[in-house]
This record gives structure tokens, C-alpha cells and sequence, in this order.
């Protein structure tokens, strides 16, 4: 098994190819996805933190990114009903259980699954394990709604991936919902998902 790799060093900003000694060389290639992120992000005025890793797309490789860059990374899935005719995004927190049943029940939907991943591509332009609210960037027809669980909506900020799980952003609340949200045309709903017991 490979060895998870997290840079050491917390950035601010979109990645620069490094040039001198004294600066760790980029080890990551950067698709156009995560470009179009850090353009939407800079073009927006949103200041983010960034940590490069191998690819974190297991919630203990993200608790290990967490300790580089300062806040707890979000889960995020891709839900959709049994017809395929509604899709949900749901923000929570990374070591919440979640259970379709609970969230079936707020939203007011019958039967909820997890997408596709030919669904993930067509609608947020992500793969497997990379899903992320910069993903709406994507979803121009609006067929994608965003969900937040309450306390990921009330947190002072949020951490998420560029599109791809090789780098994890970390960027204020109040720029997802002032700033971000709106310039992707998009509102998110708000549940409170109970804590499954044991």
C-alpha cells in the first residue's frame, strides 16, 4: 500500500509551480476542474487555504489533511430519488452516520440513493470520491440541490476539495453563503440529521 502523502505546509491561494530551491517543488498535476475552482475562488475575491495530499478520498485520510490545514473537512454525498429526477449534494460532518431514511423524511422525498457516477460527471463534472459544493459550479441547468446539515451551515468555515481529492480548501462560511452560493446560482436547504444510535 502506497504511503499517504500530505504536504507539510499550509497554502494560501492557487498553486504556483515553484521554481527556487527553497520552496517544495508542486508534486501534483492540476487538471483544468481544480483550475476552474481556484478561477472561480479568485475571481470571487474568496480567500482559501489550501493543503496538497495524495488522493484523500476516505474520511481518515481527510481527518490526516485536517491536521495540516486547521478545520475538519465536510463529507459530501451524492444522492438522487429512485426516478433520477431530483439530485442532492448533502454538506455534513465527516464522522457523522448518516442514514437515508432521516434525511428522506426533511426533504420530504420518498426513497433517496447514492448517484451514479456517470450522474456525478454529467452534473458536478467530479468523479468518485472528489464531490464537493465547488462542483455546482458545474450544474449551469440547476438540476443539482444543495443540502447542508445544520451544523456544517453554522460552522465558521468550510473545508473542501478543488474538484479533485489531491487538495483540500478551507474558506469562511460566510463567503459559501454570501459570496460562493450565489454566484453559483444556488441556495441550499438546511436539515438537522439526528445522531444514529448505537
Amino acid at each position: 500500500m502506497d504511503t499517504f502523502y500530505i504536504d507539510p505546509k499550509k497554502y494560501y491561494g492557487r498553486p504556483v509551480r515553484s521554481t527556487g530551491a527553497e520552496t517544495a517543488a508542486d508534486p501534483i498535476d492540476r487538471i483544468p476542474a481544480e483550475l476552474a475552482c481556484y478561477d472561480l475562488l479568485d475571481s470571487l475575491g474568496i480567500v482559501y487555504g489550501r493543503v496538497d495530499h495524495s488522493h484523500a478520498d476516505t474520511i481518515e485520510a481527510c481527518h490526516e489533511v485536517e491536521k495540516v490545514l486547521g478545520w475538519p473537512v465536510c463529507k459530501n454525498l451524492f444522492l438522487c430519488n429512485r426516478q433520477k429526477t431530483q439530485f442532492y449534494l448533502l454538506m455534513l460532518e465527516g464522522d457523522k452516520v448518516f442514514k437515508t431514511k432521516d434525511l428522506s423524511k426533511q426533504l420530504g422525498v420518498s426513497r433517496l440513493s447514492f448517484a451514479g457516477p456517470e450522474d456525478m460527471v454529467e452534473l458536478l463534472g467530479v468523479h468518485p470520491g472528489s464531490v464537493t459544493v465547488l462542483g455546482l459550479m458545474n450544474d449551469k441547468e440547476k438540476k443539482v440541490q444543495l443540502v447542508m446539515d445544520k451544523p456544517i451551515y453554522e460552522a465558521e468555515n468550510v473545508a473542501c476539495h478543488p474538484c479533485i481529492s489531491t487538495s483540500t480548501l478551507c474558506f469562511s462560511r460566510q463567503d459559501l453563503l454570501e459570496t460562493l452560493l450565489p454566484a453559483m446560482e444556488h441556495a441550499p436547504i438546511v436539515v438537522d440529521l439526528p445522531i444514529p444510535e448505537e
